[in-house]
């Protein structure tokens, strides 16, 4: 009987039996400097944080820099974590997870846990098994293949390791087997123009390196001559005997190994890798000793544990809907600790998301939301805006979005403390100085600002955004309004009354109770009233 679909372990696992019933399916990984998206047929999007995001598989051409899209499709050259392997006897060929050969396996299983993402294929005679897992505070991937021969016969086979690395720069780029390192090292230096700019560039993890922990028999660094005219679903580099041990010089480099294997039946082998970014050799010497001891992966795993445990939800249940249990017992409460606890591998988190993922943190770690709160007001305009993104550290500038002025950005402020002050109940809160400002006299300047972003009809002004919407000719005037953000504002003045009369200060519970009246009643008055279907629409 075969495997369902998909399947839901007691070990809080997510199990996928086909590589291309749902092509798009994937997982993630995180931790304090990186994140992985893994798709279940290999393709990988990763980025680490030096301060700002950075890449170390790169796809076959310049990208523009821009947030990680979890929507983006897929394509042959993209960057993946792939494992070829071929019979030598009869020169057959398959990979593992599925990608680029896409040889129909007898079985298939992509698994996504809470730590570690793994894969099970089995072909005939043959069960292979990768898996990849994080530690807590680097930016490398920790890899393991396992093949067994699960047949009644000898075999020999080859087994190729490719990881891509792809594009580095058009400045400088370059690849080479390292023995004394005992890996694959990539070269480049980030491509810049003027003369201030090498300062900074010299700091970035330029390099890209992929280790072992067994002396491969043969390799390829240069992805022309390892794919050829067959292209990576059959490259000509596992026609050969023995990879031809190439250099890569201001070449595509590539990653991959060879092993050739002799395996009698039940045997199986374990290879284990290391995939990352680094400045020099000496990280790269430090990360092979750290990872590749006896328990270096061990050790890791068990950190990692430990730290997705600090982000463990406080609150877990039991209904009579299991999916729901898995919902919010596993996935949200990790979610929420990603969003908290990486700022979504932004240095300059849009002030929209960051209170909105300090909200979920309210009810992990309180502190860390606190924080979040502390960092924003800081960043207030002294007309009582919050800023467009938060910067996490000196020296950051505002990015993409975050360029653009949005007018909703305050409404999430009393929303965010009403939810650190009923988990927590510390009004003293309010009272806490911020550049000389109490986080009260602050949110009130925030809540004045709202009131002052209404036209003439008490609606709510919509400048060139009222969320993620950049809706530029909307509002660029000064005219244009939002039905959307007068209903928040109506919501955020009697969240942040609430929040007033409990902390005792009635009589500016009352003021913002009564402002929420008022905009209440211009929204009634023109969004719903009026005839005119165009004035049921978001924007007018």
């Amino acid at each position: 009987m075969s495997d369902p679909l998909v399947r839901h372990t007691g070990e809080g696992r997510c199990n996928l039996a086909s590589p291309t019933a749902m092509p798009g399916a994937g997982a993630f990984l995180f931790n304090r400097k990186m994140m992985m998206q893994v798709n279940c047929r290999g393709f990988v999007t990763a980025q680490h944080m030096q301060p700002e995001p950075a890449k170390y598989a790169y796809p076959p051409s310049i990208e523009a820099t821009v947030f990680m899209q979890p929507e983006q499709p897929y394509f042959a050259h993209h960057p993946g974590r792939f494992f070829y392997v071929r019979d030598e006897s009869d020169g057959s060929l398959f990979s593992v997870p599925h990608e680029p050969v896409r040889a129909p396996a007898e079985r298939f299983c992509f698994s996504a846990g809470r730590g570690d993402i793994r894969w099970e294929v089995e072909q005939p005679g043959l069960a292979c098994r990768a898996e990849v897992s994080l530690p807590v505070d680097e930016a490398v991937e920790l890899w393991s293949f396992e093949i067994r021969n699960t047949g009644s016969t000898p075999r020999r086979l080859s087994v190729y390791p490719y990881f891509t690395i792809g594009f580095m720069s058009w400045m400088n780029q370059s690849a080479r087997y390292e023995k004394r390192l005992g890996g694959i090292v990539a070269r480049s230096v980030s491509g810049y123009q003027q003369l201030e700019q090498w300062d900074k560039v010299r700091q970035f993890k330029d390099w890209t390196y992929f280790l072992h922990d067994c002396d491969p028999d043969a390799w390829e660094t240069a992805l022309a001559a390892f794919e050829g005219e067959g292209g990576l679903h059959e490259p000509d580099g596992v026609r050969k005997e023995l990879l031809a041990n190439g250099e890569a010089l201001y070449e595509m480099p590539a990653a991959v190994l060879q092993y050739r294997l002799e395996l009698e039946p039940g045997e199986n082998h374990r290879f284990r890798f290391l995939f990352g970014p680094a400045r020099d050799e000496a990280e790269i010497e430090s990360v092979r000793r750290r990872y590749f001891r006896q328990d270096g992966f061990a050790a890791a795993r068990a950190a990692y544990d430990d730290y997705l445990d600090e982000g463990a939800g406080s609150l877990e249940i039991a209904t009579a809907d299991p999916d729901f249990d898995r919902f919010f017992n596993g996935w949200l409460a990790r979610q929420v600790w990603y969003h908290g606890n990486t700022n979504r591998l932004a240095t300059d988190p849009q002030t929209r998301n960051y209170l909105q993922d300090a909200m979920g943190m309210a009810y992990v770690q309180p502190n860390l939301a606190r924080k979040a709160v502390f960092n924003t007001l800081a960043q207030q305009e002294e007309n009582g805006a919050l800023p467009e993104g938060v910067k996490l550290f000196e020296g950051v500038e505002l990015k993409y979005i975050n360029r653009v002025p949005h007018s909703d950005h305050n409404v999430w402020l009393p929303l965010c403390l009403q939810a650190l002050l009923d988990e927590t109940g510390d009004y003293s809160l309010l009272d806490e100085s911020v550049a000389g400002t109490s986080v009260f006299q602050r949110s009130e300047l925030a809540m004045e600002h709202l009131a002052n972003n209404l036209d003439g009809r008490g609606l709510s002004l919509l400048e060139q955004g009222d969320w993620c919407d950049p809706l530029n000719m909307a509002g660029h005037e000064g005219k244009g309004v939002s039905g959307w953000l007068t209903i928040a504002t109506v919501h955020a003045f009697r969240t942040w009354a609430a929040i007033c009369r409990d902390a005792g200060h009635d009589d500016r519970a009352d003021f913002w109770t009564g402002k929420a009246a008022d905009v209440e009643r211009a929204a009634h008055c023109l969004l719903y009233t009026s005839p005119s279907p165009r004035d049921h629409s978001r924007y007018l």
